[in-house]
């Protein structure tokens, strides 16, 4: 049986520790760039400045990127220093990342090569609906966002995914265990079209595994640091918790709660753009000067809702938890499986109430191994 290593648990106290007041910083200086740029009206400078000197961009398709553009790029390149030290100096301290600065660097520029593109779309889509469909934008741009979600969650394990990591099908070295957890997922009514390794280790020495895609693309995925380090019992327990949240209807019950709050989100933005007009001096709710009031809304809402969201998360889990204990029978295999997670990804076990309540989607550590501790009495 797996123990808990105490002085890896000092790490991880001090980790996230510092990890939570990153957080803070980063949020605080997103709030005051946004602000800045409504407050100074900067927002209002750049629209006129691209209008006045540039023709082209009168026609509002260029003028969204070009705005997005300048007002993203200022914010990326004041951000990356924050970025650079809590994504690869703060893992190498802590001993958690195997990346070298070049690896960094490339997922950077791979990160910008997917996400400007997607975020290029989806904007120009939202301008377009303030714009064409009035007072309800709102509504318009919440169902463009699920499809979206739906078509991203479906095509991500076989475009996006392997631009990041290499996928390769379990070999005969690991077949005992692939046929084992594809026999457990039919044991779960869940198709798969295979069990494939990824090589996490390049990045770091976490370990972790997914049930990843929908439909046709549904897959199971394991870190090779997983594979390494697991037992074939502690790696079928972690990848049964991830086929709880199939049996469990996961993905739609989540998908429903996520736009429901969405939903409100824009409705919300709405009236606040709607409110900034009057108060700053934009032209309408579709003038792309009012993009920082419109993020700065939006984020404002997340902040206030992260711990609701959080909760939500935190009982599904729970109950995927209990799918996994119930469908293996194998509690002391998890309570391990779970305490090497603690230990290889420097997890805090006990974190503060308010911690939990404010940042755990899942349920601390030390509540599930408990939980697995106990089952036998269940």
């Amino acid at each position: 049986m797996t123990t808990l290593d105490p002085e890896k648990q000092k790490q991880a106290k001090q980790y996230a520790r510092i990890r939570r007041r990153l957080w803070l910083v980063d949020t605080i200086f997103s709030a005051a760039y946004f602000l800045a740029w409504i407050y100074f009206g900067w927002a209002i400078s750049l629209r006129t400045w691209l209008t006045d000197h540039w023709s082209l961009f009168t026609y509002p398709w260029l003028l969204v990127p070009a705005f997005v553009a300048i007002f993203g790029g200022v914010f990326f390149l004041l951000n990356l220093p924050l970025g650079y030290y809590s994504g690869f100096v703060l893992p190498h301290r802590f001993g958690q990342s195997n990346q070298t600065l070049k690896g960094w660097i490339v997922d950077q520029i791979k990160g910008l090569a997917v996400g400007l593109p997607l975020g290029l779309i989806l904007i120009e889509l939202l301008y377009l609906a303030l714009r064409v469909t009035g007072d309800l934008w709102w509504l318009w741009a919440a169902g463009g966002l699920l499809v979206f979600n739906v078509l991203l969650i479906n095509l991500a394990p076989i475009l996006i995914m392997p631009l990041f990591n290499k996928y390769v099908p379990l070999g005969d070295e690991h077949k005992d265990l692939a046929d084992r957890l594809l026999k457990l997922a039919e044991r779960a009514n869940t198709k798969v079209r295979g069990v494939f390794k990824f090589d996490m280790s390049k990045r770091t020495k976490s370990a972790n595994a997914a049930l990843t895609g929908i439909g046709n693309t549904r897959r199971i995925i394991l870190g090779d640091t997983l594979i390494n380090e697991f037992s074939a019992d502690e790696v079928e327990t972690v990848l049964a918790h991830e086929l709880g949240h199939h049996v469990n209807r996961d993905i739609p019950v989540l998908i429903t709660f996520g736009i429901i709050s969405t939903t409100l989100s824009l409705y919300l933005a709405s009236l606040g753009l709607n409110w900034a007009i009057g108060a700053f001096g934009f032209t309408s709710p579709a003038d792309v000067a009012a993009l920082p009031a419109l993020g700065l809304i939006i984020g404002a809402y997340d902040l206030v809702t992260m711990p609701l969201n959080n909760a939500v998360s935190r009982w599904r889990e729970n109950m995927a938890d209990d799918y996994a204990l119930r469908s293996t029978g194998k509690n002391e295999a998890f309570a391990s499986g779970f305490t090497r997670l603690a230990n290889q990804n420097l997890g805090e076990v006990d974190p503060e109430k308010w911690v939990v309540f404010m940042f755990y989607s899942h349920p601390p550590l030390g509540e599930r191994i408990a939980k697995a501790t106990k089952w036998k009495s269940a």
